[in-house]
């Protein structure tokens, strides 16, 4: 997938850019497509949390087709948060940007951007993957459950303003292609290698909120398939596949 390829549907208003990818990919529509709207009326995060998207900020889904089976097609938002801290790293001091596991793109430890990946099954065979990436351009919701921040308070010293919506896309599309054609050609491997580097908490301790438990450990890395290692007290090893994960380096 190259970025001078992919079509873009520009929306004025619309509930949210994910569900406008699923309406159109049950439709039949494969991509790739990204879908952007300047205003969202139900944006959601992972979990089922609301995501707020102010006026500039950037609300968009990449509607694409992929063969991978579901568990290694999940590993896309490992892409989405490469690409979101090379797109955030190119106004900012890159120092300030680290991702929080799986996909929280922290700006100066706080977060500045949502990703969401929701999936399902093509009628012509494969996967349709719906990739929808919010990135707090100028402004930052205050409402909510964990401190937020944007791109415009922590603007290079040589530059103005934050990107506008338009110009953010642009360089979004750029980076993602890239990071996808990494991933296609190495294999995830090269994702992890360059997460790895990019990434808050590790070899620290960490919090896993799950489903019916809590645990705690020590974070070590990611697994073959994007799990996150957590060595608990007593030893053992948990791969934590979903969930809430708070370290003490990051903000919760």
């Amino acid at each position: 997938m190259t970025g001078s390829a992919v079509e873009v549907v520009r929306l004025d208003v619309v509930d949210s850019t994910n569900a406008e990818a699923r309406r159109r990919a049950e439709a039949g529509a494969s991509g790739p497509l990204w879908i952007t709207a300047r205003r969202q009326t139900a944006g959601r995060g992972r979990r089922g949390r609301a995501w707020s998207s102010g006026p500039g900020n950037l609300a968009a889904t990449l509607l694409t087709h992929t063969a991978r089976p579901p568990a290694e097609a999940a590993q896309s938002t490992f892409v989405a948060a490469l690409a979101v801290h090379e797109l955030i790293s190119a106004f900012v001091d890159p120092a300030l940007v680290r991702i929080k596991w799986p996909n929280d793109v922290l700006l100066a430890g706080h977060k500045a951007s949502g990703i969401l990946v929701e999936s399902g099954v093509q009628a012509t065979g494969g996967l349709w993957l719906a990739v929808g990436i919010g990135v707090n351009l100028v402004q930052a919701p205050e409402d909510v459950e964990r401190p937020a921040t944007a791109v415009a308070r922590h603007l290079r010293s040589d530059l103005a303003r934050a990107p506008d919506r338009d110009a953010a896309l642009d360089l979004l599309i750029q980076t993602f292609s890239a990071w996808q054609d990494r991933w296609d050609q190495l294999g995830f491997a090269a994702l992890r290698d360059a997460w790895t580097a990019r990434a808050q908490g590790l070899g620290g301790p960490a919090v896993a909120r799950l489903a019916h438990e809590t645990v705690e450990g020590v974070a070590e890395g990611l697994a073959d398939d994007g799990a996150l290692r957590l060595r608990l007290p007593d030893g053992s090893l948990r791969l934590i596949s979903a969930g809430d994960v708070f370290f003490s380096t990051a903000e919760a």
